[in-house]
């Protein structure tokens, strides 16, 4: 039997190459999604796979969804938390609610959404729960301090819950992407792209979304089950921890 992977945030960028890249490594795979209806009818019409609506950062919303995915395809294995927002500005100009909604999706909604799947993966002795954070959650970046702040509060979520799952068969594992080449990314000035986040990668380029797919169908596989409480940095050695 095919297991099954739920990733949030999974209609869109990194979330769509994540559940593209599991559905061809065989897992039955459902998306999230908190919006865009449009893109994800067209996901879902282009790849087969199911998308279901809520948001991360109601908890009684993810309990509801996610029971609404294990009605339809079993009970989760594996749960990729890679939805996120952001809501930058300078620290002096950020409003409260521009801190509020950037922790209750990209911090707040990993508790929520593991916290549905969590006792069934200790009962069955098997899970895998990967996080996708950043390298502004390991370096900090100006103009991002709540971004920042709930992608380093993601790093220490795993290191903790993996103390918790190891003896029930459950990973905990978060990924670091640095600048990955998606609409978001791609939306930013040509000229400052070229000029001055690009130089700053070693490799001199973006990453692609596939590669973050492909760290994250590594960490998913049954054969992954030694490595727990880790961050896999992938950034083209911008960053090194």
């Amino acid at each position: 039997m095919s297991r099954v992977a739920l990733v949030t945030g999974g209609s869109r960028g990194i979330g769509a190459a994540i559940a593209i890249a599991l559905k061809a490594a065989g897992y039955k795979v459902a998306a999230n999604y908190a919006g865009n209806d449009e893109a994800a009818a067209k996901f879902t019409a282009e790849t087969g796979i199911p998308t279901f609506k809520w948001s991360v950062a109601d908890y009684d919303a993810c309990k509801a969804g996610v029971a609404q995915v294990e009605a339809a395809l079993g009970p989760v294995d594996v749960l990729v938390n890679n939805a996120g927002i952001t809501r930058d500005a300078m620290f002096h100009k950020m409003t409260p609610a521009q801190w509020k909604e950037v922790i209750d999706t990209n911090l707040t909604g990993l508790f929520n959404m593991t916290h549905q799947v969590w006792t069934g993966m200790r009962d069955r002795k098997f899970g895998r729960v990967i996080s996708i954070s950043s390298i502004n959650g390991q370096k900090g970046q100006a103009g991002q301090a709540n971004y920042s702040a709930a992608k380093a509060g993601d790093l220490g979520f795993t290191k903790a819950l993996a103390q918790e799952g190891a003896r029930a068969g459950i990973t905990v594992n978060a990924i670091c992407p640095g600048y990955i080449a998606t609409e978001m990314v791609k939306a930013i000035d040509e000229k400052v792209l070229n000029e001055r986040i690009i130089p700053q990668i070693p490799v001199g380029r973006l990453g692609e979304p596939e590669e973050i797919a492909r760290a994250v169908v590594f960490l998913a596989a049954d054969e992954a089950g030694f490595i727990t409480g880790s961050t896999l940095t992938a950034n083209g050695g911008q960053f090194f921890v």
